[in-house]
């Protein structure tokens, strides 16, 4: 019934020129959600009933209160996030090989479906001791953060220099000289690896603006604002999962919501082609032994063992020469001379 009310209302705002009453919602830090108070219902009630469809709301003025545009915050414009899914997806796999070198395995990362939410929502939702990469998309002009829970650091950092995965969770409030150096090469790979991962999409390039480990003074956007979360999680064998987060504000990506929407044309194909002959030069070039089964005279035991440097043992080279390529035969072939050397004339394959 509500949104009947307010629909009509709309409608009744286009259709008349007098009205003088605006919708207002009152947004504090403390309200996370968008509800009407009763007040706020009442007085569309009412507004409904007079005839000249006036309405009177009476907002306090207050620092909480901020202009709202409906439609400024329309998340529909970034339809399902498929190609934001794709670009996920991608990382996911690029991401293995960065932490591969420390962990000595490939961990399964899973990413998860994009989520919006206001940023002190996530900040709320995540511990205030964090690594946070804070980055900014040239392209977009625009910034992003990367989130990494330090127990994931410490496990890197402990596997790196020998250690086993299991780091345990002991509570701190910063990070170690070895451990900061473990986030630099993290981080510089990670960057690489979105990179990539864009590539498809579109080209883009990420400088580095800072790095925070509380999430009070990690000022990227408002704190109303809003912003997509891309997770993933990454399992260990014999450890706990931990998570990774990639965190882009809604009003970084609104000027490629299109190709958002859109179903992203990969270059699959020509990187299939590239794959391929990349994998055909490789088998091309694998060096294989090949040998030439001249004869195979036969003795006995008694001769054998009176055997002496400088005795000849003659070969019946009546039959036909087989050729072996790692001990299989292939050929069989008939023995020549070319340019002075001796060769073989493949004739036919077994």
């Amino acid at each position: 019934m509500l949104k009947k009310c307010i629909s009509l209302l709309l409608c009744c705002n286009k259709a008349d020129s007098n009205i003088a009453g605006i919708v207002g919602f009152r947004v504090t830090k403390k309200m996370a959600s968008k509800k009407l108070t009763s007040d706020e219902v009442n007085a569309l009630m009412e507004g409904l009933q007079n005839s000249d469809y006036s309405v009177s709301v009476d907002v306090a003025k207050s620092d909480d209160v901020r202009p709202f545009a409906f439609g400024e915050d329309d998340l529909s414009l970034m339809g399902d996030y498929y190609a934001l899914r794709q670009v996920n997806e991608r990382f996911a796999r690029q991401a293995r090989s960065v932490f591969l070198p420390m962990l000595r395995l490939q961990p399964r990362i899973t990413p998860f479906p994009p989520e919006v939410k206001t940023f002190d929502e996530y900040c709320d939702s995540i511990d205030n001791f964090m690594n946070l990469n804070i980055s900014r998309i040239e392209e977009l002009r625009g910034p992003m953060l990367l989130a990494v829970h330090p127990k994931f650091i410490s496990t890197l950092t402990a596997s790196y220099y020998g250690g086993t995965l299991d780091s345990g969770g002991l509570q701190r409030a910063e990070f170690t000289a070895t451990e900061e150096r473990v986030i630099e090469i993290v981080s510089a790979g990670l960057n690489a690896a979105l990179t990539n991962s864009w590539r498809d999409l579109m080209p883009i390039h990420l400088s580095e603006q800072g790095r925070e480990v509380n999430t009070q003074f990690a000022s990227v956007v408002d704190g109303q604002e809003l912003v997509i979360i891309c997770s993933f999680v990454v399992q260990l064998p014999g450890a706990d999962s931990d998570t990774i987060d990639i965190v882009y504000p809604l009003q970084t990506l609104k000027p490629i919501a299109t190709q958002l929407r859109s179903r992203v044309q990969s270059d699959s194909s020509q990187d299939n082609i590239s794959w391929r002959e990349q994998m055909e030069n490789a088998i091309l070039s694998v060096p294989l032994h090949i040998s030439a089964l001249l004869g195979e005279p036969s003795m006995s035991v008694g001769r054998m063992i009176r055997l002496k440097e400088g005795d000849v043992v003659s070969i019946n080279m009546d039959g036909d020469v087989r050729v072996k390529v790692e001990n299989k035969p292939i050929f069989n072939g008939e023995i020549g001379e070319v340019a002075g050397k001796a060769a073989i004339s493949l004739l036919r394959r077994l």
